[in-house]
């Protein structure tokens, strides 16, 4: 059943989303060669519990921590440990809150020191099809619109769309309904409908889209050992368009005209089909 929410609903939920925007801004400061994801999920977790809130993943099906720190072809879901960041890598943070009952819910993924050109291509289309996705949260289009953009902008670059795992609905509950895949073709599934809120979360590999998942039973990488990137966002259905509830204070928003037209310096070597 998808809920619909109130504004005063979206409101609480405007606030437990702010506080992860908040946090990920610390964090995003945070990475550096040296620095382990450890070090940024004690930071997490401290400045959660002194906003007085608590960690959404951390306990969730049985999860240790309270980020998901993916680096370099981990995809999602990543545990955090005391390996170290290295310059040239790139790190997935994913991270959830519960404050007042409701949940906050976003990701980015961000350079360590010098990345490869490929490294931030792949970023940079990751970030600019959630944008893309972002745009068609429109009162009466479809869930499968959302999707169908992600795909259309991620394969006209050369990239592949994960297909494992999706976003969600957000609400008193971290994971609601509907399930929002990150490929597909437009006009399908649910309608989309004012106070719907949506965890739209694209997860973008360099190479093919097939995934694995490690002995601990949570991360997943990619198949073939290519990057992979994750960005997500909170956005609510509101009459006016897309309320992106968890948009970060320094994030840039992407002209998505521009982004269109973006020439990507990628050898023919590096391209592949999607999966």
């Amino acid at each position: 059943m998808i809920v619909c929410k109130s504004p005063n609903e979206i409101g609480r939920l405007r606030a437990a989303n702010q506080l992860v925007a908040e946090v990920l801004c610390k964090l995003q400061v945070m990475v550096a060669p040296g620095v382990t994801t450890q070090d940024l999920d004690a930071v997490a977790e401290a400045s959660i519990h002194e906003a007085g809130a608590v960690p959404a993943f951390k306990g969730y099906h049985g999860y240790p921590a309270t980020l998901c720190a993916s680096v370099n072809d981990a995809v999602v879901h990543g545990i955090p440990s005391d390996d170290t960041l290295k310059d040239g890598d790139i790190i997935s943070i994913d991270m959830g809150v519960v404050l007042d009952g409701y949940y906050g819910d976003s990701a980015l993924t961000v350079r360590v020191g010098e990345v490869s050109d490929q490294a931030a291509t792949l970023m940079a289309v990751t970030r600019d099809a959630l944008e893309h996705a972002i745009a068609r949260v429109q009162v009466g289009g479809w869930v499968s619109d959302l999707g169908h953009a992600v795909q259309r902008h991620v394969e006209t670059h050369g990239f592949s769309v994960v297909r494992e795992f999706v976003g969600h609905g957000i609400g008193t509950q971290l994971h609601e309904e509907p399930q929002i895949p990150n490929y597909g073709e437009p006009g399908r599934g649910a309608r989309l409908r004012e106070g719907m809120v949506l965890a739209i979360e694209p997860m973008v590999n360099a190479g093919r889209s097939g995934v694995r998942v490690l002995d601990d039973g949570w991360t997943a990488v990619t198949r073939d050992g290519e990057l992979s990137a994750h960005f997500e966002h909170s956005v609510a259905v509101t009459a006016s368009g897309p309320e992106v509830l968890s948009r970060r204070q320094d994030e840039i928003v992407v002209d998505l005209d521009d982004s269109l037209r973006l020439v990507r310096t990628r050898s023919p070597e590096s391209a592949t089909n999607g999966g």
